[in-house]
Formats: C-alpha cells, sequence, structure tokens
C-alpha cells in the first residue's frame, strides 16, 4: 500500500436490488472506515453488462442512504482515485493486460465455448474436476502462432488468459477465518482476465481497481473465498502487494436453513422488501449490523455512533449468521416504540393509502385521526403494514360474533351496561376518549357493575373484538354512528332488543 490509511470499499454489480448480504458487506465496511477514521469508497462493478438492470445503480445508492451510509468517494463524489465504474476504466484496465501479454504472462486464447464445453464434459466423465487445459501445451512458437492466425482467419475473437505457474500457493492469514491456502494446480487453471469483446472479468478488474485505489483492506462475503486465489495470482503477475482480507459467514434463513439466494425476491430478504413494509432504517442498520458480528456484552439495541466507536473486525463470527425475520420484528419494535411519532405515524398513513383505506392526499383531520390510530398500536407494531391488520375494525363491517365472544355476553349484567352505555354516548357534546372514559366510569358507579364485567361487554359491542387497544380511544376513532350501529348488531345477534 503506498499508505497505511485505511481505505475499504463496497463494489455492488447493478444487477439487481440490495440484498441483505451485500447490505452487511457494505454495512461492516463503512463502520470499519469510519471506526478507524478511514475512507468508506463506494465502486460500481458494471462490467457483466447483460446482467445490468436499469436504474441498478441508483437502487443500491438510493438503499444504501436510506440504511445511514453515506460514502467519501463514488460516482457522485468523485476524488483523485475515479472513474468510480468499471465501464470508464477500461482504458486503465487495456493497457495493464497489454503489458501481461508483452510479458508473456498472459495469453490469447481462442478456444470457443463449444470446445471449453466440451473439454469439461470429458473431465467429468474421466471423474476430473473441470478445469481449462492450455490449448497451446507440446506446440512450438511457430504453430502457436499459426493455430492463432488461422482462428483469426475463421472471424473467431479471443479472450485473455492468465499463466497460473503450477505447484504454486497462494495463501494469506483472513481477518475472520484465519490462514487459508489454495493450491495452485486447483482452482481451474489458466483463467480468463479479458472477454472476447475486451471488457476485463471481475477477478481481474477488481485487483486492478483496488490497487490504484489504494485499498486497505476487502472485507467482504464467504462466495468470495473462491475468488481469492485468482486475484493474488494477478497481484503476483504485476508485483504488487495485495490488501487484507476477510470473508464474513455465509447468512442462513432460520426457516429454510439455506443460504440467503440473491436470486429470489419472493423471500424477504431484500431492502427495498423491508422499506416497502414500513420498517425503520435505524432498527435494519442494527439489525444487519448483528448478522455475524457481536458486541461486547448482552444488548442488542445501539445508536449508529454506538456500533461506529465499537466496531472490531476481529469479533467477526467464522459461523453462519441466522437471519431471523422474528428477531427483526422486535428489533424494529423497539425503535417503534422509542422512536418520532410523525416518523411512524407517516409510515403508517402510506400504509393505509397503499391499502386503499385512506385518500392519496388525505385532510388534516384524516392525518389527525390516523396519528391518533398509530399511537393506539404504536407499543405492538412491528412495522408499519402491520397496521392494515391491526386496524381493520376502522375500517371494515365486523364479522359476526364467536363463540367466546358470545360467551362473554351471556351475563345477566352484559344488555344492562350496553343499554346504559349506547344511551348515554347518544348525547355527548363531545364524543372524545375523555368523555367515553366517563360514561364507563358514570355506569360503573350507578349499576355497581366493574371490572370485566363492565369493560368486557363494551369491548366487544363496540369492537367487535375481545382483545385490542385502550377502550375509550378506540371507540373514539370509530366514531358515534359507527359504535351505536355495532351496538346494535351486537343486540341483534343474541336475540334481544336493543
Amino acid at each position: 500500500m503506498a499508505s497505511d490509511k485505511i481505505r475499504v470499499r463496497y463494489a455492488p454489480s447493478p444487477t439487481g436490488h440490495l440484498h441483505i448480504g451485500n447490505a452487511r458487506t457494505a454495512l461492516f465496511n463503512y463502520l470499519f472506515a469510519r471506526h478507524n477514521n478511514g475512507t468508506f469508497v463506494l465502486r460500481i462493478e458494471d462490467t457483466d453488462t447483460k446482467r445490468n438492470v436499469i436504474d441498478g445503480e441508483k437502487s443500491q445508492m438510493d438503499n444504501l442512504e436510506w440504511l445511514g451510509i453515506d460514502w467519501d468517494e463514488g460516482p457522485d463524489k468523485p476524488g483523485e482515485y475515479g472513474p468510480y465504474r468499471q465501464s470508464e476504466r477500461r482504458d486503465i484496465y487495456q493497457p495493464l493486460i497489454q503489458e501481461l501479454l508483452d510479458k508473456d504472462l498472459a495469453y490469447e486464447s481462442f478456444m470457443t465455448e463449444d470446445e471449453l464445453a466440451a473439454q469439461r464434459d470429458e473431465q467429468r466423465a474421466k471423474g476430473e474436476a473441470p478445469r481449462y487445459v492450455d490449448e497451446y501445451a507440446g506446440m512450438s512458437q511457430d504453430e502457436i502462432k499459426a493455430a492463432k492466425e488461422a482462428a483469426r482467419a475463421k472471424g473467431l475473437k479471443p479472450v485473455i488468459r492468465l499463466r497460473v505457474p503450477h505447484d504454486h500457493v497462494y495463501a494469506w492469514k483472513d481477518i475472520v477465518k484465519g490462514d487459508i491456502s489454495f493450491k495452485s494446480d486447483t482452482i481451474g487453471g489458466d483463467f480468463v482476465i479479458a472477454k472476447r469483446d475486451g471488457m476485463p472479468t471481475y477477478n481481474f478488474a477488481v485487483v486492478v481497481d483496488d490497487h490504484l485505489m489504494e485499498i486497505s483492506h476487502v472485507l467482504r462475503g464467504d462466495d468470495h473465498v473462491a475468488n481469492t486465489p485468482k486475484q493474488l495470482a494477478v497481484y503476483d503477475a504485476f508485483g504488487w502487494e495485495a490488501p487484507v482480507f476477510g470473508h464474513m459467514s455465509l447468512i442462513i434463513n432460520t426457516e429454510t436453513g439455506k443460504k440467503l439466494s440473491k436470486r429470489d425476491e419472493t423471500v424477504l430478504q431484500f431492502i427495498e422488501q423491508y422499506r416497502s413494509l414500513g420498517y425503520l432504517p435505524n432498527a435494519m442498520f442494527n439489525f444487519i449490523t448483528l448478522l455475524g458480528w457481536s458486541p461486547v456484552g448482552e444488548s442488542e439495541i445501539f445508536t449508529k455512533k454506538q456500533f461506529i466507536k465499537m466496531f472490531d473486525p476481529k469479533r467477526l463470527s467464522k459461523s453462519p449468521a441466522a437471519f431471523d425475520n422474528k428477531k427483526l420484528e422486535w428489533v424494529n419494535n423497539q425503535y417503534v416504540k422509542a422512536g418520532n411519532a410523525d416518523q411512524i405515524t407517516s409510515l403508517a398513513i402510506q400504509q393505509l393509502i397503499k391499502a386503499g383505506r385512506m385518500p392519496a392526499e388525505p385532510t388534516k383531520e384524516k392525518i389527525e385521526w390516523a396519528r391518533q390510530l398509530t399511537n393506539l398500536y404504536k407499543q405492538q407494531m412491528s412495522y408499519a403494514a402491520e397496521m392494515i391488520d391491526l386496524s381493520s375494525v376502522f375500517f371494515e363491517e365486523p364479522e359476526s360474533l364467536d363463540e367466546d365472544a358470545r360467551q362473554e355476553l351471556d351475563q345477566e349484567s352484559a344488555p344492562i351496561v350496553l343499554r346504559e352505555f349506547a344511551s348515554k354516548i347518544k348525547d355527548l357534546p363531545v364524543f372524545g376518549a375523555f368523555e367515553i372514559q366517563s360514561v364507563i366510569m358514570q355506569i360503573q358507579k350507578e349499576t355497581g357493575i366493574r371490572g370485566r364485567k363492565l369493560y368486557m361487554p363494551i369491548r366487544i359491542a363496540t369492537t367487535r373484538e375481545m382483545h385490542g387497544p385502550d377502550l375509550a380511544p378506540s371507540i373514539e376513532l370509530i366514531g358515534r354512528d359507527k359504535v351505536l350501529a355495532h351496538i346494535e348488531k351486537t343486540f341483534a345477534e343474541l336475540g334481544l332488543k336493543f
């Protein structure tokens, strides 16, 4: 490294949404940089043009910002190490590829995809591990030259392969996994560093970018371990010093026991999905940071500043991290309960609008009503989309009484309580929670009926539920007319005169 300063990067491909695993990679690099007063670089690896999606880069950046991750250098924050998109660095890669060709450390390969596939099939049939076998093995220089000229005459375009030395060991001390080594003969032979269209492959471009951007540490997912020996081969070919590597454990879905798949968008594992459900960014930041990294002590809820202060890569786990949606719900609920009322209300309103329960542009009165509604459920709500089911009584026609509810109302005192309650709320000048609670207390005083025999009939008849949030505020938000209609429906189901 040209400098002892910590420089790390998050380098996504714009091939889809921000996956939980990629978000964790970005988070750990971000925390490592901020803890060490280093530099966090965002680099877009977009050389796989066939897989790039429209707005893929924007999606990555928007969701990183939503999570609370900022970067020091990137496509939108150019620095001295740019450009920060691989597609814009072609002029940087080409001379370096040519340098390896000139030194005979790399060579042109004209084998077609069909020929390569046939070679692999033959090796598998023999019980051998598939690998590329040098197509020029045993040829003289003149024969190699003639073979290349014949291939060009057929209109074939070459890939460029790096010469991988035999009987060599690629080893590194991994921050997470400790000592790791690979024998050069096990990595698949001379591998491609430039495709037929001239674009570099991932394992070549990432080395060039990391070296020229003076990246000091590479923290990434466990699935990159097999790429590391190939990248070390490129570092060796140029005589460059490799960065410090750290490969984080896999993330396992606790429900399936399998690795989270970036291809399956039907499973909740993308940041966009959690955003659309009304999760809070601070909660996601908190939860993801604890996937494969553990702080000292038993606490599980921390601020971003606390994470930055205590982040130590030595506490990264070697064992797979368990992605548990129930645990995430619990974490998010802690943030909801302690959250800003306006923020939580706004998220709840977005969900109610999405569900067609509120107009797209609600009035001030409707917004205030939604604020009170949200406040009723704030303590129990894990994420904003839960408001749809939790608050259904305020929007939908009630279902018929079930057997448990009927048993509760099969008390001699129940009709007395309900008739008194209905009679008194009809004439309330102000239909508010305070006034409604006063009515309930007045009934208790006048009839001597108290406790469950007082409150349960009122709750069941007015909300049509046996359990729920504070009763008086709930009745206020349901509204006088609807409450009276619910009570009348209850009497009708019980076969009683209202």
